[in-house]
């Protein structure tokens, strides 16, 4: 008798998870099929590649010109090898500074009046939700030859640049990057704090128990807790390494920076659109996919040896 009651239990058990695991398919169901329609039907697209794209031509309609783009690339390897040095070079600097929420986000952590905290939140939040052309005003009427900034030091007498910082070639990766720390500094350190909301805070007394104070406590326990995500963030981030923004770079862009500011979503921007070659953007397109591929694989590998871990 017990033992068909626990076979009855059994199947009543299975059936209750496959109705759940049923929802839950159903849940993830429309993000799925927006991700298949956003990020792997366009795939098809590559095939523009080995033809002579016209937008007003079907495929059967173009001209085949097989691996003529690819040699395309080759024969301009220097503009690209210049292009993808701005885009590493940018990218490289805002990994550099990837630890800077985690930082503030811990200190913030340790702010025991509400209202402050919520204050600077919300003040380094807000600019996330700016769009760069007004960011783009704003830095205009700072940081231009007849800005704010020349303004104050024509005031206090101190010398004056004749080009402002939207028109200094050697500062340009440096004041993006300012600009972008600006921006999302915030939003970064949402992240933050909400894993730091995670952690255990039996942890927290422990440690107060045994001596520990703000410091090590940040060091000992906030730290290894805000680690794993830190790491998820870095994969993130090198596997976009490649695909670091167009809209910054666009309103940014004049001719006494071009050569510095130029990045890969920009130069295939420009391909498509002002120079009219479709098949060549799409094959520039394509291999920024195919690098981003590779340094996702090469950081889950590397994580995997030093952590013990797979990331992916």
């Amino acid at each position: 008798m017990s033992s068909s009651l626990m076979e009855g239990t059994m199947i009543t058990d299975q059936k209750r998870i496959s109705r759940q695991r049923y929802k839950y398919f159903l849940i993830s169901l429309p993000f799925v099929v927006f991700v298949l329609a956003f990020s792997y039907i366009p795939l098809f697209g590559w095939v523009y590649s080995f033809f002579n794209y016209s937008p007003a031509l079907r495929l059967s309609q173009m001209q085949f010109v097989g691996w003529d783009k690819f040699a395309q690339i080759y024969a301009e390897r220097t503009e690209v090898y210049r292009v993808l040095k701005n885009t590493l070079a940018m990218s490289f600097l805002t990994i550099l500074t990837a630890p800077l929420p985690m930082i503030i986000a811990m200190f913030l952590n340790e702010i025991r009046q509400s209202r402050f905290r919520k204050w600077i939140q919300t003040t380094t939040t807000l600019p996330h939700f700016i769009s760069w052309i007004v960011v783009f005003s704003l830095a205009f009427s700072i940081f231009s030859s007849g800005g704010l900034y020349n303004s104050l030091l024509q005031l206090f007498h101190l010398d004056v640049p004749m080009i402002g910082l939207l028109g200094n070639n050697a500062a340009t990766w440096f004041f993006q990057l300012g600009l972008g720390i600006w921006k999302s500094l915030g939003w970064g350190m949402i992240i933050y704090i909400a894993a730091i909301a995670g952690i255990d805070s039996e942890l927290y007394e422990a440690a107060r128990i045994d001596g520990a104070g703000k410091f090590g406590l940040m060091r000992h326990i906030t730290l290894p807790g805000l680690a794993p995500t830190f790491f998820v963030l870095l994969l993130l981030s090198v596997s976009n390494l490649l695909n670091n923004g167009f809209d910054q770079y666009f309103v940014f862009y004049n001719s006494m920076v071009a050569d510095k500011i130029e990045v890969l979503d920009f130069y295939v921007y420009k391909m498509a659109w002002l120079v009219n070659d479709y098949s060549y953007a799409t094959l520039l397109g394509m291999l920024k996919s195919v690098l981003s591929l590779i340094l996702l694989f090469s950081v889950n590998y590397l994580s995997k040896k030093t952590r013990g871990e797979s990331l992916i």
